[in-house]
């Protein structure tokens, strides 16, 4: 079936609830999940350089869950017990993976992506190329790039309900340092450097302080920046306190030899990582 009209029938079905053990529904809800685990459809996509999100397969996640019964799955020493089983056939995908990383069903992983001892989820995007560190979390419907490095302990935040909701998305090239968290449908943009436990939100003030003017930004991280975490000074009715802020020190150069560039910029700007 073609998209559009597996988008049709997912609205009419979320709209209209069918019968969990109705065979027809499950099958469209299974045709969507089993495309997203290919890579061939995804929660959000780049067009005409605006991300786009396609609310509708959010809705086919969740009427996945509607749809699906918990089952116990035994792997060796580990038992689980879920509605949604996990991916295999490691090997044929090119996807190496360490134990006991795990990535749910419904999520893709590009040939090359490596995943330490860490967790992807469902509806998430994974490019080729990329490291998924060890405890690194990749949250629902999040859209990573090509060719990025989620270092160890980085939180990328999940999104399916509120449907109105973004998902986080992580451009190709970028370096996401050890313990940071993007959430709330935060944009890192190409080839961006985050340091060490930098937390951006949807409410982050992202500030620019290479200029005589600071630029604030919020949500985005413009391409090929170079963050740290940092503090803001607000004024409260008990005094005045620090506010954590993500600001701007620098720009990753912009270079054939992305390893090189990324060296020389966690190197010039002494950023933790």
């Amino acid at each position: 079936m073609t998209p559009e009209g597996l988008e049709k029938q997912i609205e009419d079905l979320f709209a209209n609830p069918a019968d969990p053990r109705d065979l027809d529904a499950t099958r469209t809800v299974d045709e969507v999940i089993d495309l997203l685990d290919r890579g061939e459809l995804r929660v959000a996509e780049k067009r005409d350089d605006v991300w786009v999100v396609n609310q509708w397969v959010k809705k086919a996640i969740l009427l996945l869950f509607r749809h699906s019964e918990m089952e116990t799955t035994e792997l060796g020493p580990f038992e689980y017990h879920d509605k949604i089983p996990l991916k295999h056939d490691y090997a044929d995908l090119k996807v190496r993976v360490v134990p006991p990383a795990t990535a749910r069903y419904g999520s893709y992983l590009a040939p090359g992506v490596v995943l330490m001892p860490s967790y992807v989820n469902i509806g998430a995007y994974v490019g080729s190329g990329t490291m998924v560190d060890t405890w690194a979390t990749v949250g629902s419907c999040a859209q990573i790039g090509s060719d990025v490095h989620l270092s160890g302990g980085v939180g990328i935040g999940g999104v399916l309900e509120p449907l109105q909701a973004n998902p986080v998305i992580v451009e190709d090239g970028a370096f996401i340092g050890s313990r940071c968290i993007v959430v709330e449908g935060t944009i890192v943009g190409e080839q961006a450097v985050l340091g060490a436990n930098v937390t951006i939100t949807g409410s982050t003030r992202i500030i620019d302080v290479t200029g005589t003017d600071a630029v604030e930004y919020r949500g985005s991280v413009p391409p090929r920046s170079i963050v740290i975490p940092g503090t803001r000074t607000k004024d409260f009715p008990a005094g005045s306190y620090g506010v954590p802020v993500a600001l701007i020190i620098g720009e990753r150069k912009s270079s054939t030899d992305l390893k090189v560039s990324l060296n020389e910029a966690l190197r010039d700007h002494n950023v933790a990582v």
